[in-house]
């Protein structure tokens, strides 16, 4: 899936470039052919006012048709040293309010277009220029290219987010997918094994024997039980999450080596409520207290600190291990990537999961330094519209 989505994003990319290259090229070559056009209106009209100059007492009925049809190209009339005679085709109110109005259109006119100059007297020198501007029609024709490459840019991001939000979703019920079949296939056996387990009580002796395989199914039901809530949505209740984490840390301690130091800094208070799936919660713990006692190798302090404001609750995980690459940060919660030589690299991805979608929360990278040792913090909101 991953690649599909990899390969639609490639021909996304290439039709929107194409698209983009072929829209600019073509309003080039518009804008050049209606530039041209216009500066032919110019040039005529021009031609036009010298034939009414040359001949000012002459009924000249053409010369004063172009002359008069020209009503859309702005146009600005200055004499020899470039002072303002007259203007066409420009707001006359605006010129009569505001002193830099014709100032400023005959700058821009002039970086524009080259002028025209009609010649009315060589002795003395009398010579009119007419800047002209560019019409509506032709500044759309310009900025069309960049209003399309936005129009498809965001056509584009939309469908990519489109395709994203699909592939979200099947990953998701994916994941809810195997987690019920895991809890299906544990199912029957965890009954057999309840039921070997009641006859070995019922049957006396060999009691040492039969507590710890009593532990094992209990350990196993709730494996099945972390499984089946991973395919649909818990139910969250008040908890006092500080006695939560302490019996997790109990578990981890139980089977960790002595050489690794624990250390537990709650709350003053001692205890703090707050709606959790006590179940996915715990396994959020184990996997970030397994994963300190693997990038440790043996020996090193696990510290894990309970703190809160007025809306959060916030939860640090640290070790003293081997430190996360910079390079990797981004990736660890990335379904299937480990740097481990077992596992599927599924328990960060899940956790993640679990404190994201199902507690509304936050589970990220606070620190991490080669060599010196990760952080890992999970925000928790007091009250979330998922308890029930």
């Amino acid at each position: 899936m991953v690649s599909i989505l990899t390969n639609w994003r490639s021909w996304l990319a290439l039709l929107a470039l194409s698209i983009v290259i072929g829209t600019i090229f073509y309003s080039r070559y518009l804008a050049t052919k209606i530039a041209q056009e216009e500066r032919d209106k110019v040039e005529l009209w021009v031609n036009a006012s010298k034939a009414i100059f040359d001949n000012p007492d002459m009924p000249l009925t053409l010369p004063n048709m172009i002359r008069n049809e020209q009503t859309n190209i702005p146009i600005i009339e200055t004499n020899e040293k470039d002072s303002i005679v007259n203007y066409i085709n420009l707001d006359s109110t605006e010129a009569a309010l505001d002193p830099t109005y014709l100032p400023d259109k005959l700058r821009e006119f002039k970086r524009n277009n080259e002028p025209f100059i009609l010649v009315l007297s060589q002795q003395p020198y009398i010579a009119n220029k007419y800047y002209y501007g560019n019409t509506r029609l032709l500044r759309e024709v310009k900025y069309y290219p960049l209003i399309q490459l936005v129009i498809v840019g965001l056509l584009i991001t939309l469908l990519l987010l489109l395709l994203t939000t699909q592939h979200r979703s099947s990953q998701n019920q994916l994941w809810a997918g195997m987690a019920k079949e895991t809890a299906h296939q544990l199912g029957t056996p965890l009954s057999s094994l309840q039921g070997w387990v009641e006859m070995l009580k019922e049957s006396g002796g060999q009691e040492a024997i039969t507590r710890e395989l009593e532990k094992d199914v209990n350990r196993l039901k709730l494996v099945s039980d972390r499984f089946s809530k991973i395919g649909s949505i818990p139910n969250l209740e008040p908890t006092d999450i500080v006695g939560q984490v302490d019996a997790m840390l109990d578990y981890i301690k139980r089977r960790a080596s002595g050489k690794i130091r624990f250390e537990f800094m709650a709350p003053p208070t001692g205890s703090l409520i707050i709606p959790l799936s006590a179940t996915l919660f715990d396994w959020v713990i184990e996997n970030l207290l397994k994963n300190a006692l693997d990038a440790m190798e043996g020996q090193g302090q696990i510290t894990v600190q309970i703190q809160e404001n007025e809306r959060e609750v916030l939860i640090d995980v640290t070790d003293t291990g081997k430190g996360i690459p910079a390079t990797h940060i981004g990736r660890v919660f990335d379904p299937g990537f480990t740097t481990k030589k077992r596992g599927w690299g599924l328990g960060l991805s899940l956790s993640k999961r679990i404190i994201e979608q199902f507690h509304r929360g936050e589970l990220n990278v606070k620190q991490s330094e080669p060599g010196k040792g990760t952080t890992f913090r999970i925000v928790l909101p007091k009250q979330t519209g998922l308890s029930k």
